[in-house]
């Protein structure tokens, strides 16, 4: 079980990778409902480091509030690799952040579609590098209840964060 206490020692840890590097991040969320956003905000000076983020949990918010293709999410869903990156790519180009980190998932219990079972959790992480913006995306499936399902979605979003690799002439 990922606990709150995980939660804040990882969004410290997170805060002063970020801080190191002189970045600022954004997130937009789906199934975590803005619980990232939450835990990187229960670190005093975060508004160092985290720039504000976006819940975008209906498709009609992904389209209006993060610029999501409406053709993305009829022909590949909402937890999907296509999405997540639009999600990222999206909060990135509507703040002054330079990371931004993106999760659609299905947590359950209910929506799971097939080759999409309760704890599919797409993940993608932007990233900009001068005048280019770097993308990447990860799926993870996890097992568990709703709870648990978010918890671990944050956890792993944090790892993502805090995993970025930032030359040192950025530090």
């Amino acid at each position: 079980m990922v606990s709150d206490e995980d939660l804040l020692r990882l969004s410290v840890r997170t805060g002063r990778h970020l801080l190191g590097a002189g970045l600022k991040l954004a997130t937009a969320e789906s199934c975590t409902a803005g619980w990232i956003a939450k835990a990187l905000t229960d670190v005093p000076g975060s508004s160092d480091w985290f720039d504000g983020g976006y819940v975008c949990y209906s498709n009609e918010a992904k389209q209006r509030d993060l610029g999501v293709a409406a053709a993305t999410l009829a022909t590949q869903g909402a937890v999907s690799e296509p999405t997540v990156r639009e999600m990222a790519a999206g909060a990135l180009e509507r703040t002054g952040a330079d990371v931004a980190i993106a999760v659609s998932g299905i947590a359950g219990p209910t929506g799971a579609v097939p080759g999409k079972p309760v704890g599919t959790v797409w993940f993608a992480l932007a990233h900009r590098r001068g005048r280019a913006v770097e993308l990447s995306a990860r799926v993870k499936f996890f097992k568990g209840d709703r709870d648990a399902v978010r918890r671990k979605s944050v956890q792993f979003a944090l790892q993502l964060v805090l995993a970025l690799e930032v030359p040192a002439a950025a530090r």
